[in-house]
């Protein structure tokens, strides 16, 4: 953690700097000039893109150079499609590679369900992990159209095939759910709050009372919520008569002052 630059997250998504503020300050405007001047001279560096979150619609702009016609995450040996230059969110998140290194280790023969899944990427490493199918869902379509594409740039079509996607409401597509059951692996990473959609105080109860529908003796849930407002509290008191088996650290170069506020994964089974 820089002192005085709490409100800027740097990501080097090769050959792109993005550079994210989350608050307006008067240094914005120099510390975008010095990563320019110093992208000039780096060969390696090919554009630099500045998103404001604190914006309405988190706008994002070039500002430097030009961007590649498609870019990649790459991590562990697998690649993921980015939009640097679209939507709020560039379809990847770092900060959750403890919960895909975690499912790669844990997926082998497993059945996997991935709710919330967005472009999917806990899935390609689930199945990178062996897993015998996987279940996305989230309703945003658009997202696991990405998903897909993630999937078929990782892997041949024999094992493309063994993902699934619904692209629909959780609360309204329990039931197709629960045909599907029991699944070994459940993994939930809402939204902290998606207008209607998705408000975790609200709905993460909701699927807490109906999940052992879901479960079987042998069943593992990874829990997540990047909620800075919600503790780690807030998810063992949801999953109380369940076993922890502990809160995945946090990936390397996100180290929070306090770690309530940063992204939360931890491991549960029913008791």
């Amino acid at each position: 953690m820089f002192e005085g630059l709490e409100h800027v997250a740097i990501d080097w998504f090769a050959p792109v700097l993005l550079v994210t503020f989350y608050a307006a300050k008067d240094e914005n405007r120099s510390l975008i000039a010095e990563l320019v001047k110093r992208a000039r001279s780096n060969s390696e560096v090919s554009a630099v893109v500045v998103q404001e979150r604190h914006l309405p619609k988190a706008p994002k702009k070039t500002v430097y150079g030009e961007l590649p016609d498609q870019a990649y995450a790459s991590e562990a040996g697998l690649r993921y499609h980015l939009a640097l230059e679209r939507n709020q969110n560039h379809g990847f998140f770092l900060d959750m590679k403890p919960g895909r290194d975690w499912l790669r280790s844990e997926a082998q023969g497993r059945r996997v369900l991935n709710l919330f899944a967005y472009t999917c990427s806990l899935s390609v490493a689930a199945l990178a992990g062996g897993a015998e199918a996987v279940v996305n869902l989230d309703m945003a379509g658009g997202a696991l159209s990405t998903g897909r594409k993630n999937h078929q740039l990782n892997f041949a079509q024999e094992t493309c095939q063994r993902a699934s996607y619904l692209p629909h409401d959780l609360f309204k597509s329990w039931g197709r759910l629960v045909r599907g059951a029991p699944y070994d692996l459940i993994v939930i990473d809402p939204p902290s709050n998606q207008g209607k959609s998705f408000y975790a105080e609200k709905d993460y109860p909701k699927i807490l009372r109906r999940l052992p529908e879901l479960l079987s003796s042998q069943s593992q849930v990874l829990a997540c919520l990047n909620a800075p407002h919600l503790g780690e509290s807030f998810l063992t008191d949801l999953f109380a008569n369940y076993r922890n088996h502990g809160r995945l650290p946090s990936a390397a170069g996100f180290d929070d002052h306090t770690p309530d506020a940063a992204l939360k994964c931890i491991v549960f089974s029913p008791s």
